[in-house]
């Protein structure tokens, strides 16, 4: 509202005001430091922002002025009727046609871009608020109906939080039992019985989350209901819905924003899921036989299967990272930088084990089920990974031994000759020269033959490795095919046991003979035919 011009008073105003705002201009650059703004707030409503000093007066001062100005024209009644008044340093805020603050340019919101004018209207608006609150809080029955309202949204916010209780413990109860009524009907060992205890654990405390999280949405609401009946304290209660909605608002502008770029990861982790499954059904039936693939073998397609669902999914989260919501923040990526690191400065032993791991399956250097001798170590391999393979010795032993390793080792392997799934069974002995070498050769064939498990064919063979001062060096070499399970170590222990046997039937000595002299006769195999073979 705008009084009318004229007057001498008006004209020399104006000229005190331009005078004290160019004095305060020149003191404020003049001074070191610019004096700090000033708020005028009452009851717990900004008013205006004072920035700058004014005829001397620091902003706090000018602030505090017109607080004590505008409460002591409340206090004396009257029509309050508000008015702003354009001059050439700012707009002042008239009371009753009675100046009570100017609002100068550099007092306006240079952010908004309003001139001292928009100001000053807009201060005109919030004093209307203060002088219209003042009234009320002065009026007894506009108290008394206040606090009515207030008691009666807390008798109903009482209530609402009484049947939200009861509403919980209701289906709480309901669900657990019914959980529990169908777990019961499953066998104990049942999978989904399981699941279901953990459904019946679980349940009551995410129903009581859920009850929490809405109790204190209740709360909130009262709370900003009852301070916005009452003049002092409305000021909070608006801010409170309003702190509320521009929340909703922002996360309701939020999932707007990012929904498009969502739907289109979905999009891509739903083709992936295609691709993923499309391979696993192929390299499944290779698996079974169904399909034959020639640069593929059957035993191959397992992990062949799981190597490209990873490198798939991968992929997948590679295409879908910079549509994600919150990828192009910088918490998110400060996460992606230490996972990072992380991974580089810990996966590189990892990915030497990984890498080795796909040379030994697909070079095919063991199988599952193979006796090997990796190092010191001997047994059958029980399972080929990705890191490390799991061999069982003879005596009952697992080991695990990184994949690095095995590819850095010599390995040999006592399966890959024999056909069926069995092993190659060797071993060495020593005989003395007087022992012909003939009839050596006959018995260790003749024990190879007696051991349960050790095949005729292919044949039995003896092998002489060394011809040392002593005695020469026997080796024996047979396949074995158990008929049991039974580990390569049992099959050597009863080989060695039948060698035993055999010797001794014969009267031929296995302990070969170490000299500390020379020998007054020279030890020769005697010159008359060869005994004939032991009996089979």
């Amino acid at each position: 509202m705008h009084a009318r011009h004229g007057g001498w008073w008006r004209t020399l105003l104006a000229s005190i005001l331009l005078a004290c705002t160019l004095h305060g201009a020149h003191a404020s650059e003049s001074s070191p430091q610019a004096p700090r703004s000033a708020s005028l707030t009452m009851a717990n409503r900004e008013i205006v922002q004072f920035r700058v000093a004014l005829l001397g007066v620091s902003p706090d001062e000018r602030a505090h002025r017109a607080r004590l100005r505008i409460q002591e024209l409340i206090d004396e009644g009257g029509a309050l009727k508000l008015a702003v008044q354009d001059l050439a340093p700012g707009a002042v805020v008239q009371i009753d046609n009675k100046a009570i603050f100017m609002v100068t340019a550099a007092d306006a919101d240079q952010l908004r871009g309003e001139s001292a004018s928009e100001a000053a209207r807009r201060a005109v608006q919030v004093l209307d608020k203060v002088i219209a609150e003042n009234r009320e809080g002065r009026d007894l029955h506009a108290m008394l109906r206040a606090g009515a309202i207030a008691l009666g949204a807390s008798l109903c916010f009482a209530t609402l939080l009484w049947l939200l209780a009861r509403l919980r413990r209701a289906v709480s109860s309901r669900l657990v039992s019914r959980l529990q009524t169908q777990s019961q009907r499953l066998p104990p060992t049942h999978a989904l019985r399981v699941l279901h205890n953990g459904f019946a654990w679980s349940l009551p405390r995410l129903l009581g989350l859920v009850y929490l999280a809405l109790a204190a949405l209740i709360l909130y609401e009262w709370l900003s209901l009852v301070l916005a009946r009452f003049p002092f304290t409305r000021a909070w209660g608006e801010k409170l819905n309003t702190t509320l909605v521009d929340a909703l608002l922002r996360l309701l502008a939020g999932i707007a924003d990012t929904l498009p770029s969502l739907v289109f990861a979905v999009l891509i982790f739903m083709l992936a899921r295609l691709a993923a499954q499309a391979v696993a059904t192929l390299f499944t039936r290779v698996e079974r036989g169904e399909i034959q693939l020639t640069w593929l073998d059957a035993e191959l397609a397992p992990p062949t299967r799981r190597i490209l669902s990873v490198a798939i999914w991968l992929f997948a989260l590679a295409m879908a990272y910079p549509y994600l919501p919150g990828a192009h923040t910088d918490a998110f990526k400060g996460v992606s930088v230490l996972v990072g690191l992380m991974l580089s400065i810990g996966a590189s032993s990892l990915v030497g084990q990984g890498a080795s791991g796909l040379i030994l399956t697909y070079a095919r250097v063991f199988r599952p089920g193979e006796y090997v001798r990796i190092g010191d170590h001997e047994g059958t391999v029980m399972e080929l990974g990705i890191f490390t393979t799991r061999i069982r010795t003879g005596l009952g032993e697992e080991l695990t031994l990184p994949n690095s390793l095995i590819l850095g080792s010599v390995s040999k392997n006592y399966s890959r000759t024999v056909a069926a799934p069995g092993f190659v069974l060797d071993t060495v002995v020593t005989i003395g020269y007087d022992t012909p070498w003939r009839q050596v050769e006959a018995m260790l064939v003749e024990a190879a033959l007696r051991t349960p498990g050790v095949i005729a064919q292919p044949q039995p063979r003896v092998f002489q490795t060394a011809l040392s001062d002593f005695y020469p060096e026997y080796r024996l070499v047979c396949q074995a095919l158990p008929s049991e399970p039974r580990p390569r170590a049992e099959v050597l222990s009863a080989l060695h046991a039948h060698i035993q046997d055999v010797f001794n039937e014969q009267g031929v000595q296995i302990m070969s003979p170490h000299y500390l002299g020379d020998p007054a006769e020279p030890k020769l195999a005697p010159r008359k035919p060869d005994p004939a073979p032991p009996a089979r």
